[in-house]
């Protein structure tokens, strides 16, 4: 599943939705946010139950100010529209253990509890 672009106008509607959302607050000109896209794109593909979603800091400014986001990249998550989770600075990708199987495009993917049961 690709990230969901987020707006003021799309936030709440999307965040309040039954199960998880991750929202990644990021902008063009920030380099640790551009190291992580690669990291959070992955993500989406591999937790399809999970929403993925971007929020442009420049462009939505208002979203920012809102969560009180002062450092990008941010990462917050929501379960059933509460925020459970919110960190700032980039997370790194997993490292690869005896869990980790390559899938088919040679790219990493960890054979590990989906995030939801994590989160139960």
């Amino acid at each position: 599943m690709a990230t969901v672009d987020l707006t003021t106008e799309t936030f709440e509607e999307t965040v309040t939705k039954d199960g998880i959302v991750l929202v990644d607050f990021w902008a063009e000109w920030c380099g640790p946010c551009k190291r992580f896209s690669p990291i959070y794109d992955a993500s989406s593909e591999v937790n399809t139950e999970v929403v993925h979603a971007k929020v442009d800091t420049e462009a939505e400014q208002a979203l920012g100010a809102q969560f009180g986001v002062t450092a990008i990249p941010t990462l917050m998550a929501f379960r059933d529209g509460i925020m459970v989770f919110q960190q700032a600075g980039a997370l790194p990708a997993p490292r690869r253990s005896r869990s980790w199987t390559p899938s088919q495009d040679s790219t990493w993917t960890r054979s590990a509890p989906r995030l939801a049961e994590q989160q139960a």
